[in-house]
């Protein structure tokens, strides 16, 4: 696998952020004078970054606010959040020894995540887990975030790696979608921040735990060459066909 770029989302795939973010947003909550909102209900809307779980913790009311308003409270939930960045976020059970195996292996490491690239970077440099990766990429490296494919690719691209030898893995639509615009093969996460089951998504294979992931790969790498092996014997046979003619 010494040629293969693995391309992760960072929050609900590698890391669970959610009790930092969650406190985020119940810190603006605070502020409005606003109830706290329970972990349970704010967990599925992690994944789709801090305004909307702020728009999803205040309801209704969030429609009064005007843009200026909303900015700042937008801007007290980065302070907060950018002060307890890794307060209560751990990597996910397996997470270290998986990355671990795969770079000794050999295997590019990369991180494509919509939150912004030095928050990303913060965050991965508090849990000691930065050096593994060749490549870190937010929502502002590229003028494109996910779902855009443009934002795996880009990624990809920085980590030195080749699209053809890549594969994605993350724990909502998002990423799956912009795995499949691209073209790359993705693995789904079980126990990531999504209301609707990764499944649903459609990702090539789907894991449980991160002691599954190399076995995951293992299998999506076999079946890219297979395909490429069918491929190559369709075309022999028809120029086979071609030269007959």
């Amino acid at each position: 696998m010494t040629d293969l770029t693995l391309v992760f989302d960072l929050d609900g795939t590698l890391v669970d952020s959610a009790p930092d973010l969650i406190a985020s947003t119940n810190h603006v909550l605070d502020h409005l004078g606003l109830a706290r909102v329970d972990a349970a209900t704010l967990r599925p809307f992690v994944g789709h970054g801090a305004k909307h779980m702020i728009e999803k913790a205040i309801g209704p009311a969030c429609e009064k606010l005007s843009e200026a308003e909303r900015a700042a409270l937008l801007k007290r939930y980065l302070d907060f959040y950018s002060a307890n960045i890794a307060t209560g976020s751990r990597p996910f059970a397996g997470v270290v020894p998986a990355l671990q195996n795969l770079r000794a292996e050999g295997v590019r490491l990369a991180v494509c995540t919509n939150k912004m690239e030095g928050m990303a970077q913060r965050l991965l440099d508090a849990l000691d887990m930065t050096h593994y990766f060749t490549a870190i990429a937010g929502r502002d490296t590229f003028p494109v975030s996910k779902p855009d494919p443009g934002a795996l690719l880009g990624t990809i691209a920085l980590a030195g790696g080749d699209r053809s030898h890549a594969i994605m893995v993350g724990d909502t639509n998002v990423d799956i979608a912009a795995a499949k615009a691209a073209s790359v093969p993705v693995i789904g996460v079980t126990f990531g921040y999504t209301e609707t089951p990764v499944q649903a998504f459609g990702p090539d294979a789907v894991i449980e735990h991160f002691a599954e992931l190399e076995q995951a790969i293992g299998m999506l790498v076999s079946r890219r060459q297979q395909a490429s092996v069918t491929a190559d014997a369709d075309e022999s046979s028809r120029l086979a066909r071609a030269v007959a003619h």
